[in-house]
């Protein structure tokens, strides 16, 4: 595509797009970030245009996020230009983006947690003192665009799905004229995500341009108008989503064939791993959910999917699970026998019990840690520790073993946990779980952010684990994965849990309808 230069009143030049007439909102040429371990750009150039929704599209580690922090003002390169609405300019920090009309909404939320919504959100804005009235408009921006808020609730009390849409609505409510959007559909329903297309699509309309990033590839054809491939910091291609094929552009970011989960029959006869009996819980505090007289058994060999939407007691029973909520009578919870209800969670873990939460940094590692040290975390009781002594060897070998058994790219064993991206930490935390051999795993959002390689990888894993006679409860949101790689599902609704179903007697249509209470002694079914 040629490009001509244009005089501003200033002097200085603008690009022009020759077959549109049109100066692209945003250029970047060259631009390139070297870090002591890694080259994470390498010399991009990317045009969007005004009213463009463009993806990138890349592995997680290609070097997307840092990208668009560039963009966005964090990070600064070490060589490149931006050219912002044909205009050189150097981008100095994220209160300078926001003036110039970007907004980004981080994969890695940044929340403060004893906030409110509304005190959150004024954060991000200059000279925003009339609380009152920004609440009003939070309200309003959020059920228009069907991503419903209470301004006044304390963010530490969000599922990770309400935390995202806080994300969101903090960009929208500034009217920006490039939004940048990493993985914003993570953890939304499918019904929230076509909700979002619909509010990307009206915002298109209007002019605003879209940076999206999702390794999502059917929301990528169904939703972007041109992509951009990037893999080990470089461009590599350029593609037109709607002339591709998910499995096409999984090909471009990966450098070949998608592979496929492989599964085989499980034996679920074997020994009860889990036992859920009855379990009533009032919540914590006003935003939670109470869990309902909820029963559930998982055997050796199998796997359980916990579907639902997010903020329906999901958290409740994960905490229930894991031992961060204690049952008055042990009996409640039976870990592989043994009565567990009033366990804390490291006893639990000396039952058999591996744990994946869907909060990576600060509950899955530790950000102030090496990888080692995040290792070390939850693995210390397999020998790893002597008279109080940490035994470095042996826990080098082993944190060595999930980097290389799980493809986690990184430069050592010795780097900031913080320096990995989301899918590698993701894929850190699992491989470290799955490595010590668990009888009983319980993942929560195990795929959350990741690419479709990773992905596979930790689906893959998680099916291993289970044909070794593991027991897996896997709680997501995302209804392909848990048809994919689960053997019985049930849904949480309002606390409730509805019948078990074994994964090839029912549909995602089926599932999708109980997922908003409508089972058999579900909280539709006794309004009704």
């Amino acid at each position: 595509m040629d490009i001509i230069g244009l005089k501003t009143n200033d002097g200085t030049r603008k690009r022009k797009d020759t077959e549109t007439g049109a100066v692209p909102r945003l250029e970047l040429r060259g631009m390139t970030k070297i870090y002591p371990s890694v080259i994470a750009n390498d010399s991009i150039d990317i045009k969007v245009a005004s009213g463009e929704i463009h993806a990138v599209l890349g592995e997680n580690g290609a070097g997307k996020s840092t990208l668009m922090k560039a963009i966005y003002g964090i990070v600064k390169p070490d060589r490149g230009e931006i050219l912002w609405e044909g205009e050189h300019i150097d981008i100095i920090n994220p209160a300078h983006a926001r003036k110039l009309g970007i907004g980004m909404v981080f994969q890695h939320f940044s929340l403060f947690e004893t906030l409110t919504v509304v005190e959150n959100i004024a954060l991000g804005m200059e000279n925003q003192n009339d609380m009152e009235k920004l609440s009003k408009r939070i309200t309003q921006v959020s059920e228009k665009y069907g991503l419903p808020l209470d301004p006044e609730r304390l963010v530490h009390s969000l599922p990770v799905g309400l935390r995202q849409r806080v994300e969101i609505v903090r960009c929208l409510i500034q009217k920006p004229k490039l939004l940048i959007m990493d993985e914003p559909t993570s953890v939304l329903t499918p019904q929230a995500v076509w909700k979002m297309f619909e509010t990307l699509r009206k915002l298109s309309e209007e002019g605003c341009s879209i940076l999206y990033i999702s390794h999502k590839l059917y929301e990528i054809k169904e939703l972007c108008h041109k992509a951009t491939i990037i893999r080990d910091g470089k461009v590599t291609g350029y593609a037109n989503p709607a002339d591709e094929t998910p499995s096409s552009l999984a090909r471009m970011m990966i450098g070949k064939e998608l592979p496929v989960c492989s599964q085989d029959k499980p034996d679920i006869n074997g020994q009860k791993c889990l036992e859920i009996s009855r379990l009533s819980k009032k919540k914590a505090d006003q935003f939670g959910t109470d869990l309902n007289n909820i029963s559930l058994t998982i055997n050796s060999g199998e796997i359980l999917g916990i579907a639902g939407i997010s903020g329906n007691g999901q958290r409740e029973l994960t905490n229930a699970v894991i031992g961060e909520w204690l049952s008055e009578k042990p009996e409640d919870i039976m870990i592989c026998g043994n009565p567990a209800g009033n366990l804390d969670p490291g006893e639990r873990r000396k039952l058999g019990l591996g744990f994946v939460p869907e909060e990576r940094l600060g509950r899955g590692v530790v950000p102030g840690m090496n990888l080692l040290y995040n290792y070390l975390l939850t693995a210390h009781r397999h020998n790893l520790i002597n008279w109080g002594l940490i035994l470095f060897k042996k826990t080098s070998d082993f944190a060595k073993k999930c980097i290389t058994s799980f493809d986690v790219k990184c430069g050592s064993i010795d780097d900031q946990i913080t320096s990995l991206s989301g899918g590698n930490i993701q894929k850190f935390i699992t491989g470290r779980e799955i490595l010590q051999e668990p009888k009983l795993l319980f993942v929560s959002q195990p795929t959350w952010g990741v690419d479709v390689g990773a992905a596979n990888v930790i689906r893959q894993s998680i099916i291993d684990l289970r044909n070794q006679g593991t027991a897996v409860m896997v709680v997501s949101e995302d209804l392909d994965e848990l048809f994919e790689i689960c053997d019985r599902l049930v849904v949480i609704a309002g606390g409730h849990v509805s019948p078990c179903l074994n994964v090839e007697d029912t549909t995602k249509e089926e599932i999708g309808l109980w997922m908003n209470g409508m089972f058999p002694g579900g909280p539709a079914e006794s309004l009704n």
